[in-house]
C-alpha cells in the first residue's frame, strides 16, 4: 500500500539564505472504485483507510446503508504490465439482494481532490434517495440535537490538534465526528476533503454505527454541496465547516433538514440552516 507521505528535495530560501533540504509531502494517487466487478469511478486520495472510504463512497451514493450490506472489500491488480498489485484498485462486493441503483451514467467518472464529484444532479436526487429523513422539525419520538454554540466554537481546535498528518506536511484536509456533548469520536484526513468524510463514514458502516443521527461532522475547508450530501445519506444532522458553504449546499440543507454552520473560527460562526439546533441566547438582528 503507499504511503501516506513522501519525501522531496526542496530549495529554501529564508532571508535570502539559500540551502537545500528534504521536505515531507502528503501523497496523492489515484484510487479506482469498483463495484461488483465493474469501474466505477476514480478518485484522487492519500493512500490509508482505502476500505473505508470506498464503503463511505457507497454509502453516499445509496448503494450500502448497513454492515449486513457488504460482503466484502479487496485490492485487486492495476493496469499494470505484469498486472501487479497497485494497492489503487479495490473492488466492493454486496451482498445478496442489495438493490443496486442506476448510477453508472452519472458516476463512472473521474474526480480530483478538489471538487470530489461534481455534477451530481440534482437535490431531487438527494431527497429521494436518503434512508435516514433528519428533518426533525415536524416532531418525532427522537427530540433534536441541541447545540451550544460555545460547544460548537471549541471543536475547530480539537479537530486541528488531531491532525497528525497535517502537522508534518501542512497539505491535507481533514473530517471530524462529534458527539452532541462535544466527544471526538473519530477523525481522518486525506488531499480530498470529501475522501476525508467518506473514509468517516465507511468506518462508520463498518463498525455498524450508521445512522449518525446524533453526531456532528466538522470539516476543515468549505462545505460544498457533495459534503452536504454525504451528511445528508449517512443520517448526519449537523454540519459545521470553518469556511464558507456554497449555495447549493445551503439548499440543499434547507430542503433536507439539515443544520449547515460555515466561518466555524473562535467565536465566530453563521448559521445558514437548520438553526432550530442551535441554543441560540441572544436576540437575532438584522443585518444592513
Amino acid at each position: 500500500m503507499g504511503r501516506v507521505t513522501e519525501r522531496r528535495k526542496v530549495i529554501r530560501i529564508r532571508d535570502g539564505a539559500i540551502s537545500t533540504r528534504p521536505d515531507t509531502l502528503v501523497a496523492e494517487e489515484p484510487l479506482e472504485i469498483r463495484l461488483n466487478g465493474k469501474p466505477l469511478a476514480i478518485t484522487m486520495r492519500t493512500p490509508g483507510d482505502d476500505f473505508a472510504l470506498a464503503a463511505g463512497f457507497l454509502v453516499s451514493e445509496g448503494v450500502l446503508a448497513e454492515r449486513s450490506d457488504l460482503q466484502n472489500i479487496v485490492y485487486c491488480a492495476g493496469a499494470t504490465a505484469d498486472s501487479s498489485n497497485t494497492y489503487n484498485v479495490v473492488d466492493v462486493r454486496t451482498t445478496a439482494g442489495v438493490v443496486i441503483p442506476d448510477i453508472t451514467l452519472e458516476r463512472n467518472v473521474y474526480t480530483t481532490s478538489s471538487c470530489g464529484l461534481c455534477g451530481k444532479a440534482s437535490l431531487d436526487a438527494v431527497r429521494t434517495t436518503a434512508r435516514w429523513p433528519i428533518d426533525d422539525t415536524r416532531g418525532g419520538d427522537a427530540s433534536p440535537v441541541r447545540l451550544d454554540p460555545d460547544l460548537l466554537a471549541g471543536l475547530p481546535d480539537r479537530l486541528r490538534a488531531a491532525q497528525r498528518v497535517f502537522d508534518r506536511t501542512g497539505g491535507l484536509h481533514a473530517a471530524a465526528l462529534f458527539t452532541e456533548d462535544g466527544e471526538l469520536l473519530d477523525v481522518r484526513e486525506d488531499v480530498g476533503r470529501h475522501n476525508a468524510v467518506d473514509k468517516l463514514i465507511g468506518r462508520a458502516l463498518q463498525n455498524g454505527s450508521l445512522p449518525l443521527s446524533r453526531t456532528v461532522l466538522l470539516v476543515s475547508g468549505r462545505a460544498s454541496f457533495e459534503l452536504a450530501q454525504k451528511a445528508v445519506m449517512a443520517g448526519i444532522p449537523v454540519l459545521a465547516a470553518v469556511s464558507a458553504p456554497s449555495s447549493l449546499a445551503v439548499d440543499l440543507a434547507a430542503e433536507t433538514g439539515l443544520t449547515l454552520v460555515g466561518f466555524l473560527r473562535g467565536a465566530s460562526m453563521n448559521v445558514y440552516a437548520g438553526e432550530h439546533r442551535i441554543a441560540l441566547r441572544a436576540t437575532a438582528t438584522q443585518g444592513g
